[in-house]
């Protein structure tokens, strides 16, 4: 039985990235706001507040847990160009998918949040020169990071999340 918690697979990275890698990273996270946007295309307030695995997320949460998660990836960036080695602050993200506002807010919100953070990101990101890939952070939990890396796992978080939804709407014919 595949693992519902990783229906891409776990995030992966090999060094060195070469620049085939870079563009498809870059694609994946220039396209992560349109592949989310179809992937919940039609769903209803019911089948939004479905979880997407036993004991996991409801649809609803991973919408808005999306931009959440990549608004810290856009801060973490920006930090890395402009400081040396900054610590970052992570977050809990189990606890932000229970606020009041994820129940109360329509997931149209955070879709259009995502899809105006995701024009500034992509922006950034292809404005970067070959030596800035290598700038880094701290993660107090995950040690330093460079921005190649960080750049690999955000590409792979859009895809995870949304294939979260396009599972479970398969496993239940929507």
């Amino acid at each position: 039985m595949p693992d519902l918690r990783y229906p891409i697979g776990k995030f992966t990275f090999k060094e060195p990235v070469t620049e085939e890698q870079k563009e498809k990273c870059l694609y994946d996270v220039d396209h992560a706001p349109a592949n989310l946007r179809a992937a919940v295309s039609g769903l209803s307030d019911q089948q939004l507040d479905t979880e997407y695995r036993p004991g996991g997320w409801t649809v609803r949460q991973v919408v808005h847990h999306v931009p959440d998660s990549h608004l810290n990836a856009y801060i973490r960036f920006k930090l890395a160009l402009t400081e040396e080695v900054p610590t970052i602050k992570p977050y809990a993200e189990d606890r932000w998918a229970l606020l009041p506002d994820v129940q109360a807010t329509p997931i149209e919100v955070s879709m259009m949040l995502l899809e105006c953070l995701h024009t500034r990101w992509i922006r950034l990101l292809r404005s970067l020169e070959p030596s800035d890939w290598k700038r880094t952070f701290r993660h107090p939990e995950l040690g330093v990071m460079a921005l190649e890396k960080t750049l690999a796992l955000y590409a792979w978080h859009g895809r995870h999340h949304v294939a979260h939804i396009t599972s479970l709407r398969e496993k239940n014919g929507w």
